[in-house]
């Protein structure tokens, strides 16, 4: 594509979607997939669509050109679907993933070129049972395979996979965004799951994939009114996007029309429901708060102008900015005269950072103090987005995620992609322990009610201490994932290298300083979470929370490293990623030895997992539908006992253990899987035999020989 629809592709921006040069909020609604064929006229129902106020479609297979120059033709963007059968072991009948990738290979040269077409969900909610059989993290990357292919076969749509809270855990690293289906029916509940979705996310845009409410079941005003508080709460919680599921109350599911369910907007005649009228939302914050913008700098004079202009460019008014110059040599305060004749500026002579800021803090007329720095660019709605929560009046600080632009080179990749860099550390999925001064907000009151900053600390160090010493007094900081700000890291390793040392020989400061919040060997003793950036996924050393026989509806994830950013695709090669592994080992060891003269050689754990012995599978025909819960309560009346939460088995006996799984596909068959440990191969062998088991009790009379023959 070349020329004006290139323009019109929607891009990542952060933390949000843009168009062009225009921030786009994707306000979506599901379409089909419907009994028989699609309808021979789209006009009746896209037109309907772009007057509730949508202007994307989410579909769940890849769209036709006749789709596609309808929805073009409204205005609306298509997120098709890869339809394949994830429903099923694919590592076992491995044809199945070969067949998804063809699929898409064909669909995409036909359609990828389409100016309608704005991305694709590569799945949608491989089942928790059949990910926990397969392995959570070979799933991960077999998805991730997908999006890697579909990226080269397509480079200008965005790539996602949606996801759902049974397997939290699955998020692929190289989505373009997070897409969750979430189905809550309390507005508390899901406000405060969508910020913990934000956490996550890491760095890239929210959206939510799915929302909805059955009327059959709920009645038409429940679901209106449902519908109306969840998609004001998307926009207040920052997601990038909303998408209701489902137009239509017609639905086609596992090859049989679905008749006892009504999700959509419309009934199956076509008429409007309650609901449909009831989506207006209100994403205009009041102004009440004015803010001071203060950036500090020193021989800043080649990033100042990014940084000033971004300011320049930010919504919602209320704000001053001022420019604290702290004895620069290089003509930094002429440059801001010249150049930005509205911001105020403060000529010091060298004092240090902290100096600064609290000389910016001074002058400044606002209720509440905007820091951030001179190689930052905060997004347009920067401040827009954190003046509700000083509204809410609970929190003394506020900020949000300082993300790294695109790398340039592939030493600022290398950069990008490796730790210690500035963090938020949470001690919820709300309320933050530390926020880098990069992105930090505070009120006037509580400032100057612990002092300002503490001027011994120069360079770096200065927010670390400053965030303690509010949290000492009683004080809150309150975390806003919108509210972002583009931060350009070190522009080469070499210097990224000499920060950490600088960063070093701050923490030895505060050591001094607190020492209480230090380990003997020196490290910080953060309460809260160190988030790194990148999608909080399953990792090689992963413990995950399955639940008693592995039914959570919430499945947590705890892991033993940060969720840190990949290596930009672009750069990522057998250069960058030996550099990258040596600013690993190096970084942490720089920063000790400056901090109190100590060089650690740490051995990584290794999260080798306990030898349960030797596990055998079956499979097991049910062509009367007869799914994993059937089974398993089967056993559970046979005396079978819950596993614990973190294993990987469903059921456990007499040294037996059972893992149950359920394979779906079109129409009411399903294929039971079954993976036993505790038991000989030769035993195993001897018990099934050659001939098949009655269906209905298969597993119950094969777990009776089981129990029987242990020793």
């Amino acid at each position: 594509m070349v020329g004006g629809n290139d323009a019109k592709r929607w891009q990542t921006d952060g933390k949000f979607f843009r168009a062009g040069s225009q921030r786009v909020r994707m306000n979506a609604v599901t379409y089909g997939p419907f009994p028989g064929a699609w309808p021979k006229s789209f006009e009746p129902d896209f037109t309907r669509m772009v007057a509730a106020g949508f202007n994307a479609v989410r579909l769940y297979e890849l769209p036709d050109r006749r789709l596609l120059d309808a929805t073009a033709e409204h205005g609306l963007k298509v997120f098709g679907g890869l339809k394949w059968g994830q429903n099923a072991d694919f590592f076992g009948c491995p044809g199945i993933h070969t067949a998804a990738v063809i699929s898409m290979m064909n669909g995409l040269r036909d359609i990828g070129d389409h100016p309608a077409l704005a991305g694709i969900y590569i799945g949608n909610e491989v089942p928790a049972d059949l990910v926990r059989w397969m392995g959570p993290l070979k799933v991960r990357e077999a998805i991730e395979g997908l999006i890697a292919i579909g990226k080269e076969l397509a480079p200008n749509l965005l790539f996602a996979y949606a996801n759902y809270p049974s397997t939290e855990y699955l998020e692929p690293e190289n989505a373009d965004f997070t897409a969750f289906n979430v189905y809550l029916e309390s507005e508390p509940a899901f406000r405060a799951y969508l910020k913990r979705l934000h956490h996550i996310a890491g760095d890239r845009p929210l959206v939510i994939s799915e929302f909805g409410l059955d009327s059959r079941r709920n009645g038409l005003e429940r679901q209106a009114e449902v519908l109306g508080w969840a998609t004001q709460a998307a926009v207040d919680l920052e997601t990038a996007g909303m998408t209701v599921y489902a137009w239509s109350d017609r639905w086609w599911n596992a090859g049989a029309e679905v008749l006892d369910w009504d999700f959509g907007l419309t009934d199956r005649e076509g008429k409007s429901k309650p609901a449909l009228q009831n989506l207006s939302i209100n994403s205009q914050p009041s102004i009440i708060n004015l803010f001071s913008v203060i950036v500090c700098t020193r021989n800043g004079k080649a990033r100042l102008g990014a940084c000033l202009t971004a300011i320049g460019k930010m919504t919602g008014g209320g704000f001053e900015a001022i420019v604290v110059d702290d004895g620069s040599t290089d003509g930094s305060g002429d440059f801001v005269e010249k150049n930005f004749p509205g911001v105020r500026l403060i000529r010091l002579e060298p004092g240090g950072l902290s100096r600064a800021r609290n000389a910016g803090a001074a002058a400044a007329q606002g209720e509440v103090l905007a820091f951030t720095d001179d190689d930052c660019e905060p997004d347009q709605d920067w401040i827009a987005r954190l003046r509700p929560m000083f509204q809410q009046g609970r929190y003394a600080a506020a900020g949000g995620p300082n993300l790294p632009p695109k790398p340039r080179t592939w030493q600022e990749a290398v950069v990008r992609a490796a730790p210690g860099a500035p963090s938020h550390v949470m001690l919820d999925d709300v309320e933050a322990e530390h926020l880098p001064g990069c992105n930090l907000a505070v009120t006037k009151a509580a400032f100057h009610a612990i002092s300002g900053f503490d001027p011994q600390f120069h360079t770096a160090g200065d927010d670390v201490d400053f965030c303690w010493r509010l949290r000492d007094a009683g004080l809150r900081l309150g975390f806003v994932p919108g509210a972002f700000v583009w931060h350009w890291r070190r522009p080469s390793i070499r210097t990224f290298l000499r920060q950490q040392l600088g960063y070093g020989r701050a923490e030895h400061l505060l050591l001094e300083k607190h020492p209480a919040r230090f380990s003997k060997r020196g490290n910080a003793r953060w309460q809260g979470f160190l988030y790194g950036g990148g999608p909080v996924r399953v990792m090689l050393d992963s413990i995950i929370y399955h639940g008693p026989t592995g039914d959570a509806g919430y499945q947590a994830i705890t892991n033993r490293m940060l969720p840190l950013r990949g290596l930009e695709k672009k750069f990522d090669s057998w250069k960058p990623q030996l550099a990258l592994k040596a600013v690993e080992f190096l970084q942490p060891r720089l920063r000790a030895w400056a901090r109190n003269r100590v060089i650690f050689f740490r051995s990584r754990w290794t999260g080798k997992t306990k030898d349960h012995g030797q596990a055998e599978e079956i499979a097991i025909h049910s062509p009367e539908g007869y799914d994993r819960e059937h089974f398993l309560n089967v056993m559970i009346r046979q005396g079978w006992k819950p596993a614990g939460e973190t294993d990987l088995w469903d059921l456990e006996k007499a040294g037996a253990r059972v893992l149950i799984v359920t394979e779906r596909g079109e129409g009411l068959a399903k294929r039971i899987l079954v993976r036993v440990w505790g038991i000989s191969p030769e035993k195993v062998a001897c018990l099934l035999g050659n001939n098949p088991f009655p269906r209905q009790v298969a597993i119950l009379q094969l777990y009776d020989k089981i129990r029987n023959r242990l020793p």
